[in-house]
């Protein structure tokens, strides 16, 4: 596998809205987001819904995790990719698959019954806990930032404190 331009890969239970369809694609300089998720790579009005917030000049894809894991190496090197996912458990399919994320941008994980939260933005299950000390241990740099200019917070010292 040829090493993609991936720029940044975003954990976002949103996936593709407006933040990261105009925010994080201008501030990095994407033109192209891979959204990694079984569910909505067979979903077309999910699809229509993420295309209606990025720019005419930015491509999208939809791709299942397996099939991420097979085409990302591919990619021409001419593009600069954001690679949109929903869960830790998404990351850690694709690093495991031979994808190279080496730093994840965690933006949004709603919260829910039996979550703690985090941030204003990230509550976690112990499922979600696990996965990221999973990624850590990798080595993986975890990253809590809802929008490029605001501060990153290493998610390591957020669950710390939790």
């Amino acid at each position: 596998m040829t090493e993609p331009n991936i720029l940044v890969t975003r954990i976002d239970n949103r996936l593709v809205h407006g933040q990261v369809g105009m925010t994080w694609v201008n501030t990095i300089g994407a033109n192209l987001i891979v959204v990694a998720n079984d569910d909505v790579s067979k979903d077309s009005v999910q699809q229509n819904l993420m295309e209606m917030v990025i720019p005419d000049t930015v491509g999208i894809r939809f791709f299942s995790i397996e099939k991420t894991i097979r085409v990302i190496g591919k990619a021409a090197p001419t593009q600069k990719i954001l690679l949109v996912i929903r869960t830790p458990q998404d990351a850690l399919a694709l690093i495991k698959g031979g994808v190279p994320i080496k730093k994840l941008n965690i933006g949004n994980l709603h919260f829910a019954e039996g979550k703690k939260q985090l941030s204003a933005t990230v509550s976690v299950s112990q499922d979600d806990i696990d996965t990221f000390n999973e990624l850590h241990n990798m080595g993986i740099q975890l990253e809590v930032q809802g929008i490029p200019n605001e501060r990153a917070t290493d998610l390591m010292d957020l669950l710390a404190k939790a």
